[in-house]
C-alpha cells in the first residue's frame, strides 16, 4: 500500500461531493469483483477471470508507479509487497486473489480517508471558523467592512449578531458571547463594558461595539489557527517509526515468501504470504489514533503543535510548573485595605482607583476592579502623571493623590503593614496625600481553585514527579506548594536557572514544563513538551511551546495528558495486534493452510478491525469538563492558608 500522510490532502472546507469521489475507486472495484462472481456462478469462468485480472492490472499500474517514485527518492516502503502480491497473483493465475488484494488496497485507502476526515474534524472546524473580515467604524461615522489584516489596535469595530469576534479587544457595552470554540464549554457568557474578550468567540446576543487591543496576527484565535494548521501538517515520530518498521518488515516478508515457495515447490504459497503481508494496520491505525488525540485535545481547549508532541505528552513522567499565572491566577486582587488611624478604607480605595483609571498597569486594573465590585463611585482624575517604578500622581476632587511606592521614613503603622505584607507575600500599593500616607491596598495572587485537583489527576495519569519553579521568596513558594501538593519547590529561581532545571530533569525522564510569561520561554524550549498558558500568557512563551492552553483553566492540562495517554495506548495496541495477526497469517499461508483468496479476505478484515479500534481514540481518556471557568478563587489548605503571589 502506498504510504499516505496522516493529514487530509484536501483543502480545509472541501465539499461533500469531493469526499464522495474518494470512495469511487472502492465502489468501482467492488462492482467488478461482484460482476466477476456473477459470471463465475453463471459458468462463464474465463470471462470472470478476465474481469478480475483487469481489476488487478488497473490497481497494479498506479501501485508500481508509486513504488518506483519512492525508490527514486530512496524511500523503501511496503509498496514493494503490494506490487509483488498483485503481480504474483497474475503470474500464478490467481485472478480472484489479485482482485481481492486490489479491493483490499482500495478499502484501506477509503477507510483511511474517512478516518482521517473524522479524526481531524475538530481541527478543520477551528480553521473554517476563523474570521476573514471585520466591520470597522469610520472616524466620521458609518460602518465599513474591511479585510481583517488591516485592523490595528485602537480601531473601533462593530460585532453583529452571530458574528465571530475578529480580534482581541474590550467590549464597549454589555455582550452575550458563546466562547465554546476557544474554551470548549457551550454555555453562554455575559461580558460587561470594559471587559476583555478574545478573538474567535461568537456573539450570541445583540450587536456590540469592540475596541481592538491587538491586530489580527497577534490575537488569540490567530495563534490557535496557526497551531491547528501545524497540527494537521506534521507526522508523529511514532508514524515515522512505523514507516521504518514497515520498511524493515519487507525483507522478512520476501524471505518468508521465498522460502515458502522454494521449499514447497509451489509459487502459490509465496503469493499467499505476500497477500497477507502488507502491514496496513501499522501504517493506518497509528496516525489515525494520534490525529484523533490531536483533535480531541483541540476540542478541550488545548492546541498541541504536532503528533510527536502528543506522543511525548503521553509518555511524560516529570512535570515542572511555573507559579505565577500557572498555579496562581496571575491576576492580583485586592485582599485588604489598611488606612492611617481614623481613615475610611472605602474612601482610600476610591481615591486610588480614581487615579489609576488611566494606568495600564496590572495592579491598577486590580484596584479599579475592586472599587467597582464594591460599588464605589469613581471620580474623573485630572493632572495625571505616571513615573515608571514609582507610581501615579493625579488630582481627585481637588485633592492631590499619589498611588504607588513610598520612600523610607514611614510612620509606625505603615512600617507594621509593610512588614506583614512582606511576610505574607502580598503586594502593597500605597495611597498618599499632601500630608503623607493615607492607607495601603494589599494585593494577592490566589492559587487557582482547580490547581490541587489538577495535580491529583496528573498523578493518577502517570506523572511521578511534580516540581514548582518560581522567582518568589521561599516562604511564599512553600505555602503555595503545600496547597497544591507538588513534590518539590525551587524558589528565587531566575529564568536562566529555570531552563537549567528543566534541562536537568529532561535528562532523567520525559519532561513537561508549563508556564505563562516571557521569562518562561527558555524553560519551555528546553522541555520535551513545553505548555504555555496561552489564554493569559505572553506570545513569546506560546510561540516556543509545543502545546497551548487556549482557555484560562489549569485542569485542561490534565485533560490533555489523559487524552494523550489514551491515544498513544490505542495506537500501540492497534498496530501491535494488527501486525501480530498479519504475521500469524503469513506463517499459516507459508504452511499451505491459507490460499491467496482467503488470505486477501482475512487481511481485509484485519485492516477494518484495527482502523475501527484506532478510532476509539476519539472518545475516552479524559473526564467531563467542570462547569464554569476558573475564577481564581483561592484554594485553602487544611490550615486555611491561601497561596499568593
Amino acid at each position: 500500500m502506498a504510504e499516505r500522510e496522516c493529514v487530509p490532502e484536501r483543502p480545509v472546507g472541501a465539499d461533500r461531493r469531493g469526499r464522495w469521489r474518494e470512495w469511487l475507486p472502492l465502489a468501482g472495484l467492488t462492482l467488478v469483483v461482484l460482476a466477476g462472481a456473477g459470471l463465475w456462478l453463471a459458468g462463464r469462468r474465463e470471462a470472470a477471470g478476465l474481469l478480475w485480472a483487469a481489476a488487478t492490472v488497473l490497481t497494479l499500474v498506479p501501485a508500481a508507479g508509486s513504488m518506483l517514485r519512492q525508490l527514486w527518492h530512496r524511500r523503501f516502503g511496503v509498496d514493494v509487497v503490494a506490487v509483488l502480491a498483485l503481480a504474483g497473483a497474475l503470474v500464478v493465475g490467481e485472478y480472484l486473489a489479485g482482485a481481492v488484494v486490489a479491493l483490499m488496497l482500495a478499502t484501506g485507502r477509503s477507510l483511511e480517508t474517512y478516518a482521517q476526515h473524522r479524526a481531524t474534524r475538530d481541527l478543520r472546524a477551528l480553521l473554517a471558523h476563523a474570521p476573514r473580515t471585520a466591520r470597522r467604524r469610520r472616524p466620521g461615522g458609518g460602518i465599513e467592512q474591511v479585510p481583517l489584516d488591516v485592523v490595528v489596535a485602537g480601531d473601533r469595530l462593530l460585532v453583529g449578531p452571530g458574528d465571530v469576534v475578529p480580534v482581541d479587544g474590550t467590549v464597549e457595552e454589555p455582550a452575550t458571547l458563546d466562547e465554546s470554540v476557544v474554551t470548549g464549554e457551550s454555555r453562554l457568557v455575559q461580558r460587561t463594558a470594559g471587559e476583555r474578550v478574545p478573538s474567535g468567540v461568537v456573539n450570541a446576543g445583540a450587536g456590540f461595539g469592540l475596541r481592538a487591543t491587538r491586530n489580527a496576527a497577534g490575537s488569540t484565535y490567530a495563534g490557535i489557527v496557526r497551531l491547528a494548521e501545524q497540527a494537521t501538517a506534521r507526522k508523529a515520530p511514532m508514524v515515522r517509526l512505523a514507516d521504518r518498521y514497515a520498511a524493515a518488515f519487507v525483507p522478512f516478508t520476501l524471505i518468508l515468501a521465498g522460502l515458502a515457495g522454494f521449499l514447497a515447490g509451489d509459487l502459490v504459497r509465496a503469493v499467499a504470504v505476500l497477500v497477507v503481508a502488507t502491514p496496513c494496520p501499522l501504517l493506518l491505525a497509528t496516525p489515525i489514533a494520534i490525529v484523533s488525540g490531536l483533535s480531541r485535545t483541540a476540542r478541550r481547549g488545548v492546541l498541541v503543535r504536532d503528533g510527536g508532541s502528543l506522543e511525548l505528552l503521553g509518555r511524560a513522567r516529570t512535570l515542572l510548573l511555573d507559579k505565577t499565572g500557572t498555579l496562581t491566577a496571575g491576576r492580583p486582587r485586592a485582599a485588604e485595605t489598611v488606612t492611617a488611624p481614623g481613615g475610611d478604607p472605602d474612601e482610600v480605595l476610591r481615591l486610588a482607583a480614581s487615579v489609576e483609571q488611566l494606568s495600564p498597569h496590572v495592579l491598577a486594573a486590580a484596584l479599579v476592579r475592586q472599587a467597582r465590585e464594591r460599588g464605589l463611585s469613581l471620580a474623573e482624575p485630572t493632572e495625571v502623571t505616571e513615573e515608571p517604578g514609582r507610581g501615579v500622581r493625579g488630582r481627585v476632587d481637588g485633592r492631590v493623590v499619589r498611588v504607588g511606592q513610598l520612600a523610607d521614613g514611614l510612620p509606625d503603622w505603615a512600617c507594621r503593614v509593610r512588614e506583614e505584607a512582606e511576610r505574607t507575600g502580598r503586594s502593597a500599593v500605597w495611597i498618599s496625600g499632601e500630608q503623607g500616607p493615607l492607607g495601603v491596598v494589599l494585593l494577592e495572587d490566589p492559587v487557582r481553585s482547580d490547581a490541587p485537583h489538577t495535580v491529583r489527576r496528573l498523578r493518577r495519569a502517570g506523572l511521578t514527579r511534580l516540581v514548582m519553579l518560581t522567582g518568589d521568596r521561599p516562604g511564599i513558594a512553600e505555602q503555595v506548594a503545600r496547597v497544591v501538593g507538588v513534590d518539590d519547590v525551587v524558589a528565587q529561581c531566575p529564568p536562566g536557572e529555570k531552563a537549567d532545571r528543566v534541562r536537568q530533569e529532561a535528562r532523567r525522564a520525559v519532561t513537561v514544563m508549563v508556564g505563562d510569561g516571557v521569562n518562561d520561554a527558555p524553560a519551555l524550549a528546553e522541555a520535551h513538551v513545553g505548555v504555555a498558558m496561552g489564554a493569559t500568557g505572553a506570545r513569546a512563551s506560546a510561540d516556543v511551546a509545543d502545546a497551548v492552553l487556549t482557555v484560562d483553566r489549569l485542569d485542561r492540562l490534565a485533560d490533555a495528558v489523559e487524552i494523550a495517554r489514551h491515544a498513544r495506548r490505542i495506537a500501540v495496541q492497534s498496530a501491535t495486534v494488527g501486525m501480530v495477526l498479519a504475521v500469524v497469517a503469513m506463517f499459516v499461508a507459508a504452511a499451505g493452510r491459507l490460499p491467496p483468496v482467503a488470505g486477501a479476505f482475512l487481511q481485509e478484515g484485519i485492516d477494518v478491525v484495527v482502523i475501527l479500534n484506532a478510532l476509539r481514540a476519539l472518545g475516552g481518556g479524559a473526564r467531563p469538563a467542570r462547569d464554569g471557568p476558573d475564577g481564581g478563587v483561592p484554594a485553602r489548605s487544611d490550615d486555611g492558608a491561601t497561596g499568593s503571589g
